[in-house]
């Protein structure tokens, strides 16, 4: 549909509706055929610019906001400038290693990461950032148990590719300290070079039969770590949220975003946001009313997924913002992080 929309706009029309879009992403308000006359330059008179706004206008890419207003896009025209019109920008050299290094992985949880990435687009985009994080998958390298007081010990979990993540599990009362070092021994043997839930089935199973030695404390922990990690599912992330409230001005668009937020923190809410980016690949973008999680706030998301070593989507990282977000320079800001967290994973 984008195609043939485009297609039936002339040169004039298309230079046009470009400034209007891009003047609405640049301050969020209306433009007019005078100042849009002058922004153009190009020797068009206003009556000629707004008998061109009043076409746009009726073929459903403009609108105005008010009676005595200039236009603004409306999502069919802003879906229209994404997909045909937009040129989209790419990231210095800086910018680049910037993301690589605020992505770094060495010594750090995959949970940091991720929330370092969040953060981290939230700031350079001006928009909320989100990611919808996978549990571990990845190959083990190293894993230990460490006693944070009476009953309730820390697990260590370190992946060959040196991501670290930590989780702490409950410990019958007075359980010494050598039924730790046993269990973590123990699943050393069986765990190490394989994922959680490569080696769990095989501990399980083990344990089931009772094969392995172990006393009846050291099996506890044994099965309380691994209940612990089989039990993580995906989660969802959202940092940055007040960048959506700056421009708010009116209580009805604040209540809309209120109803984002909290429609964000149910577990639907991470199943169908991973659900739209294995739909395609490479980064979606949903403007408005395109998708329903976003649609009662009026905003748009660019989200891209990231996949693991076998080239799985396992989860996305993306920001979620006004429908007058900067696309060209955060589009490639979007994609390229959600490539550097699948090589992390890779």
């Amino acid at each position: 549909m984008t195609g043939p929309m485009i297609a039936s706009l002339n040169e004039r029309s298309r230079e046009i509706f470009r400034h209007i879009v891009e003047a609405y992403t640049e301050t969020g308000e209306a433009i007019g055929s005078r100042t849009l006359a002058r922004r153009l330059g190009s020797g068009l008179s206003p009556a000629t610019i707004r008998n061109v706004m009043a076409d746009l206008e009726e073929a459903g890419l403009l609108y105005a906001p008010h009676t005595s207003a200039g236009r603004v896009p409306t999502e069919a025209g802003l879906r229209l400038f994404v997909d045909g019109l937009l040129e989209i920008g790419s990231l210095s050299k800086e910018e680049r290693e910037n993301i690589d290094g605020r992505c770094a992985a060495t010594g750090r949880s995959l949970a940091s990461v991720l929330e370092e990435a969040t953060t981290m687009l939230s700031g350079l985009s001006h928009c909320a950032g989100l990611v919808v994080a996978p549990k571990q998958e990845a190959a083990l390298k190293h894993i230990e148990f460490v006693q944070l007081g009476p009953g309730r010990a820390l697990v260590v979990l370190v992946s060959e590719s040196g991501l670290v993540e930590n989780r702490v599990i409950d410990l019958p009362l007075g359980m010494p300290a050598s039924s730790l070092i046993e269990a973590a021994n123990y699943l050393s043997q069986r765990l190490v070079g394989r994922t959680i839930d490569e080696g769990r089935k095989t501990v399980m199973a083990e344990l089931d039969a009772h094969r392995a030695q172990l006393d009846m404390l050291t099996r506890k922990v044994v099965e309380a770590g691994l209940a612990t990690w089989s039990g993580a599912g995906g989660y969802l992330l959202v940092r940055g949220q007040g960048q959506l409230l700056a421009d708010v001005q009116q209580m009805a668009d604040l209540e809309r975003i209120r109803a984002l937020f909290a429609m964000l923190e149910t577990k639907e809410a991470t199943v169908r946001l991973l659900d739209a980016s294995e739909k395609a690949e490479g980064v979606q973008i949903f403007i408005g009313a395109q998708n329903e999680l976003f649609s009662m706030a009026g905003c748009s998301a660019i989200i891209a997924p990231y996949a693991n070593r076998e080239e799985k989507i396992v989860g996305a990282i993306g920001v979620i913002g006004p429908t007058r977000m900067n696309y060209a320079r955060i589009i490639p800001m979007v994609d390229y992080t959600a490539k550097v967290i699948g090589r992390l994973l890779g």
